[in-house]
């Protein structure tokens, strides 16, 4: 890299120090892999309760820095620790803000104050890039939590000399979480009038904070090659399939990688065994470990174990979930389920799991140790979701030699080869349509593939082997990264040229 990417990476969550799904694994671990590459990147998130309760070792970088919210001025302070691999993180502290049991609601609903909350972290990070003089080539926004930065950088902070060359990336984790809030909170985040339009951030008659970062990010991405094609049609898109189109050419798909010093059962240290493909016994001692610890009937170690680890929302397929539970445990298997998410389908998996104590183990909330013995412990991974930008498990789940059954969407079907027995390729088990009938007759064939020992044994191996760690895409963020600072750096290109340009190479006007 002959001149030093600067990049300042801002997201809502990152692990370990706060996470509720990929999105954190994500942040976690992408910025390690760039300043591997050589890249100078500094990660920017809210100082949570979850942070402190982490008990990270944090040290204060910056006191008292004054932030515009509506017609108030907030004052933060910044603290700053590192991750693993020596990456900056600092975190902004605000109490009244960010001091709370869960990151963006409860299970009732998103906080009341969520554009407050993140029009606050979105000008603060801003602010102290510009206070301490960290001169970003790009900042690499994630989700609509963030999708403010690069509007500011396109209206308010359009002529300050300071960031007069800062390009922006912003990554869509998932289409269906979109930052909509009334016309009326407008003045709350700060942007002007004039661009509440249609081509602006107005979204039928409201605003959106993801919408603001796909019309002003100088490059999107998203994270998978599949979702990038699906959320420009109807069906996937969330209703903003059409301005997708419209910036197709600055549209990315990306895959995600994985932290594999997290997710490697030969390490794991939440794990009763540790394995690996040349040396599996300790598998067996995983799934014998969680079948006790769960209450699972130990007859059921001879049978397929299945596990789902997901959000548990009507996106992850929690709907079709609650259908085919009965017949999946008249199957003669066992099932595990982790997850936290929507009240109805928390409560109504936990009756199913009263129901069926001996073979179905239903386990509300987050913890990530479970889930790790969880992954070590099953031998089947289901995840029916209804759409699915990259997902992490499947990928995870590969590692740990627990074979995918996946529906052929997004990121699920650039990750996972349907197997073929006659020709011993692919790594797992996919279906097309979000049926009952269609889960299950994928469940029905991995059971009948797990009954013949050595052709289980092949697929597993298959998966085992697979890379998917984070060299190969973190190269691609920095190509995408040095060509969106060329274009902000040449005076022949500038955002309203390409916002043009992508409408004319379209017929459109």
């Amino acid at each position: 890299m002959s001149k030093s990417l600067k990049v300042w990476f801002l997201a809502p969550e990152v692990a370990p120090f706060s996470k509720t799904g990929g999105l954190a694994d994500v942040a976690g671990s992408l910025p390690g892999a760039l300043k591997k590459l050589g890249a100078d990147v500094r990660v920017g998130l809210p100082l949570y309760r979850m942070v402190r309760a982490g008990n990270f070792a944090m040290h204060e970088v910056f006191s008292g820095l004054d932030v515009p919210v509506g017609d108030e001025t907030l004052q933060c302070d910044v603290l700053e620790t590192t991750t693993d691999e020596g990456v900056p993180v600092y975190l902004f502290d605000r109490p009244d803000l960010f001091d709370r049991p869960d990151l963006y609601g409860t299970p009732e609903g998103d906080y009341d104050d969520n554009l407050e909350r993140f029009t606050f972290f979105t000008r603060a990070a801003l602010l102290l890039a510009k206070r301490v003089g960290f001169h970003f080539d790009v900042v690499h926004c994630h989700d609509w939590q963030t999708g403010l930065v690069p509007a500011y950088l396109k209206t308010l902070y359009r002529d300050d000399p300071f960031f007069s060359q800062a390009a922006s990336v912003f990554t869509i984790h998932n289409m269906g979480y979109q930052g909509l809030f009334p016309a009326d909170k407008l003045s709350t985040c700060g942007l002007p009038a004039s661009e509440f339009h249609p081509d602006g951030f107005e979204y039928w008659g409201k605003f959106s904070l993801l919408k603001a970062g796909l019309v002003y990010a100088d490059a999107i991405t998203t994270v998978s090659p599949r979702y990038s094609q699906e959320i420009q049609t109807p069906e996937f898109g969330m209703g903003m399939d059409a301005i997708l189109r419209n910036r197709s050419v600055d549209l990315h798909g990306i895959i995600n990688g994985v932290d594999y010093h997290t997710w490697n059962p030969a390490t794991d240290p939440h794990l009763a065994a540790h394995y690996s493909v040349r040396h599996m016994d300790g598998k067996e001692a995983c799934k014998a470990a969680l079948a006790h610890e769960l209450g699972v009937d130990h007859r059921f170690l001879a049978q397929p174990l299945l596990a789902v680890i997901s959000r548990l929302t009507v996106q992850k397929g929690h709907d079709l979930l609650l259908e085919i539970v009965p017949d999946v445990v008249r199957l003669d298997v066992g099932l595990v389920i982790l997850g936290a998410g929507e009240k109805k389908y928390q409560q109504a998996l936990g009756f199913l799991g009263q129901q069926h104590a001996e073979r179905l183990a239903v386990r509300i909330g987050f913890d990530e140790p479970l889930a790790h013995r969880i992954m070590a412990g099953a031998d089947m991974l289901l995840a029916p979701s209804r759409y699915e930008p990259c997902g992490l498990t499947q990928i995870y789940a590969l590692k740990y030699g627990t074979v995918p059954i996946v529906r052929a969407v997004g990121g699920f079907d650039d990750t996972i080869q349907q197997f073929d027995p006659s020709s011993g390729q692919g790594t797992g088990f996919k279906f097309v349509e979000h049926e009952p009938e269609a889960v299950l007759d994928r469940i029905k064939e991995a059971i009948q593939t797990y009954h013949n020992r050595a052709v289980w044994e092949e697929l597993v191996n298959n998966g085992m082997r697979a890379d998917f760690s984070w060299d190969k895409s973190a190269r691609k963020y920095v190509a995408l990264y040095k060509e969106v600072r060329q274009r902000r750096q040449d005076p022949g290109t500038g955002f309203e040229q390409d916002r043009a340009s992508s409408r004319h190479e379209k017929g459109e006007r």
